[in-house]
């Protein structure tokens, strides 16, 4: 096994030159091809062969989970009926180093009837696929990261890294916002955190709430049935402070007579506290921002409306 590393190095160096000569051959093209994959009021049909159309596959996901519809289309099916898929007023991405694969210069006829701009990855303008292109982008046409020279590995890297710009561009220029992103991954981890808001798993009313007048022996007879927490509100109803076991346990270890004092006296008068629309992730973060474990609730005048815990909202899968 001795030895092996140095190819992993070999490997990345080529593989990162040849990203930065793609970053500088699409220098003149990367914008028109932006403004042709927006401008499509369909969807946008990524397309390539072999290694290339694994590329196209995840190209196509990207895009769609990020605001811009689109779909893959494999070129050898589509030219036995799945080109039904495709429709006037879609754009095509079309992905092949050559520009020559039969399958997806098969394919170029069909989007040309049907109207549809494409632009290319490939590493030959002169090619079929880059002279049946709208907008070239170019990727480098030089030899690949494998030692043979034989399998697709850095033209296809180059063809993921630039389809992701394409996407994050896409992204950039619709205004795609994490509510967005939200919208459409409502499902697993990402999902809970982007979707999730403070008032799902807060809890109360009834809320632990006492006057400021009232006495320590009072406020823990309240910390013993509400996990911890007592707080206190003025005449108009709006949040004074709020009292914890943690502020307890200080007391009692400088303070022998703390029993008998008021809880106006120990109140903590700047909690932390969270909007009920905010999300539950903003949430959780504050808390360990601040090393505590639970939060006030609170509407624009400052009146209480429930409390949200950290263990809550790790047990709703929130991270």
């Amino acid at each position: 096994m001795s030895g092996l590393y140095g190819e992993a190095e070999r490997v990345f160096a080529v593989e990162i030159e040849w990203l930065r000569a793609t970053l500088e051959l699409v220098r003149e093209d990367f914008d028109r091809a932006v403004e042709v994959l927006a401008s499509a009021p369909g969807r946008i049909v990524v397309s390539g062969m072999g290694k290339s159309g694994h590329i196209a596959r995840k190209i196509a996901a990207t895009m769609t989970s990020t605001g811009s519809p689109a779909y893959f289309l494999h070129p050898a099916e589509a030219v036995h009926g799945d080109i039904g898929i495709a429709a006037a007023g879609d754009a095509a991405l079309v992905l092949s180093k050559s520009g020559e694969t039969p399958e997806t210069t098969a394919l170029l006829p069909c989007l040309r009837r049907l109207g549809i701009p494409v632009v290319s990855m490939v590493s030959r303008r002169d090619s079929t696929l880059g002279r049946a292109a709208e907008v070239v982008l170019e990727i480098p046409d030089s030899a690949e990261a494998c030692p043979h020279n034989l399998s697709p590995t850095a033209s296809t890297t180059a063809m993921l890294v630039l389809g992701d710009a394409l996407a994050m561009a896409l992204l950039k220029l619709r205004n795609f916002s994490v509510d967005d992103f939200a919208e459409v991954h409502p499902g697993g981890t990402l999902g809970r955190r982007l979707l999730t808001r403070v008032s799902d798993i807060m809890v109360g009313p009834p809320l632990p709430v006492v006057g400021s007048d009232a006495t320590l022996t009072d406020a823990v007879g309240v910390l013993a049935s509400s996990r911890g927490v007592c707080m206190a509100t003025g005449a108009d109803g709006a949040l004074e402070g709020v009292f914890v076991y943690g502020d307890l346990g200080r007391l009692l270890r400088t303070r022998p007579d703390a029993m008998s004092m008021r809880l106006s006296e120990v109140l903590n008068r700047n909690p932390a506290t969270v909007g009920a629309g905010e999300l539950a992730s903003s949430a959780l973060a504050r808390m360990e921002k601040r090393g505590i474990t639970s939060l006030i609730v609170v509407d624009e005048r400052k009146r209480p409306l429930g409390l949200i815990f950290l263990h809550d909202i790790m047990r709703a899968g929130i991270y």
